[in-house]
This record gives C-alpha cells, structure tokens and sequence, in this order.
C-alpha cells in the first residue's frame, strides 16, 4: 500500500517539475536568443529496486528527473537596428557584468550606453579582443571620424568587426563552449558555464555575424502548451491514486480495529 503512495507522488513530483520548465519555456517565448530547456529521467534503476525493497538511494534529496536545453537556433527576424546582431551558426556572445562576471548569450539585442560601452538590456557589457568594447569619446569628437559632425555610421561586418564609420572600434567576441552541457541558463537567455569546463574564441574564419538581425527564441509554442495539457491530466491522475489508497487504507485500518 505505501509503496502505491510513493510511487504516486514521486510521479507527481516529477510532473510538477516539467510544467515548471514548460511554464518557463512559454514566459521565454518571445525572449531574444532564449533555448528552450527539457527534462529527462534518471536513477530509474534505483527507483526500480527500492520499490522491491532492494536497497537504493532513490530518496534521496535530488529529484529523480533532470533538465537539459535546446541549443538549436531560433527564427531570425530584420529589424535594421545597428546595434541588434545575429549570429549566423554556433558561438555565443561574450559579455560581462558589473562585477565582471562572464556569461553567454546569444541575444544580439544590445545598445549604446552613456559612457559609450555596448551593452544588453540589463546592463551586462560586450567584450572584444581587448575587453569591453567601447567607443570613446575622441571618436565621436574626430572631424576625420564623423566627417565634420555629419552622421555617424555603426557598422559591424561579417566577422564582428565594428566599425564608426570607417574607423574600427573593435573585433566582438565569439565564444562556444567546449562542454555545452555545461552551460547552466541563468535569465534573460543567458548562460554562465559550471564545473571546469571552459571556452574558446572562435577564429574569424568560424564565425558569421548579421548586423540588422535578431536570433529569437527557439521554444515552439503549440508543443508546449501540448506538453502542458498532458501533464497536467498526468498529475490530476496521481493525486487521484494517492486519494483512492489513502481512503483503502483509512478503511484497512478501521477494519483492523475489529479484530
């Protein structure tokens, strides 16, 4: 009879689990670069042998389900906004925030701050070969530049190189990991790398970058909200079984009273 009762709610917890990643991959549906996560069972073996009484670790605090992601590109969209970049291909981009932490992405969303670094929407800094790329301010001031104060071109070519107007700010950084299932998502599509794995820069020659484009997510709506459904009917189920043995053994007992 326990065992009815564990297996239910071991199911349910499992369930509970992947309708919290698909709710997440849905509120991320029209995030720019966000790759879609999904959930696969683990320690089955376990689990099999501690329901025939065989000693296991299957209660243990780690949940018997883990998750992993998507990292296929999502629909690219025009814009023509100078500032939004694509990456054609694999590679992330590379970019830092206030306390220099490194994390990668690959929303090109990106946009000229104040003291004329290139940044995300929340604040994380672009990084280039020589660190955080930045257009300073005797660039914007340089008659030869900006051509007697007429206006100002950002241009960023193929192989990431950014330019003003014909003068080169910067070489952007394109990075990929060498484990990609170490990459562990954080918010806004992006990833910070756990464990020892590391990265490389790509070569120039590796890399392909689209100015006037935007990578967006990669989550396919219709099957999530299919996903959704079903698990939800699952976990309806289970609290079902839970409620029916609860009730078996509430009687058992009353019956024992009896005897």
């Amino acid at each position: 009879m326990l065992k009815e009762f564990f297996t239910a709610a071991l199911g349910m917890q499992n369930q509970n689990t992947r309708l919290e990643v698909i709710a997440n991959n849905l509120a991320n549906a029209n995030t720019n670069g966000y790759k879609s996560a999904n959930v696969f069972e683990r320690n089955l073996i376990d689990a099999s042998e501690n329901f025939n009484n065989v000693s296991g670790n299957v209660e243990q605090n780690d949940s018997p389900i883990g998750s992993y992601y998507d990292l296929s590109a999502g629909n690219y969209s025009k814009t023509d906004n100078p500032l939004d970049i694509a990456i054609d291909g694999d590679g992330y981009f590379l970019v830092v925030d206030s306390e220099g932490k490194q994390y990668l992405t690959r929303n090109g969303a990106f946009q000229l701050a104040t003291d004329g670094t290139i940044t995300t929407k929340d604040g994380k800094k672009l990084t280039g070969e020589d660190g955080e790329i930045k257009i300073s301010s005797e660039l914007f001031s340089n008659p030869k530049i900006t051509q007697d104060n007429k206006a100002m071109n950002l241009r960023v070519s193929e192989s990431g190189e950014l330019f003003l107007n014909d003068s080169l700010v910067g070489k952007i950084n394109i990075v990929s990991p060498s484990d990609p299932s170490r990459l562990q998502s954080v918010s806004n599509g992006d990833f910070i790398l756990t464990g020892n794995s590391d990265m490389q820069y790509l070569d120039p020659n590796q890399v392909k970058v689209h100015q006037g484009w935007l990578e967006g997510s990669n989550v396919n709506v219709v099957n999530e909200m299919v996903k959704m459904i079903e698990l939800q009917r699952n976990y309806e189920m289970g609290g079902k079984i839970i409620q029916i043995n609860d009730q078996t053994l509430d009687r058992s007992i009353a019956l024992g009273r009896f005897i």
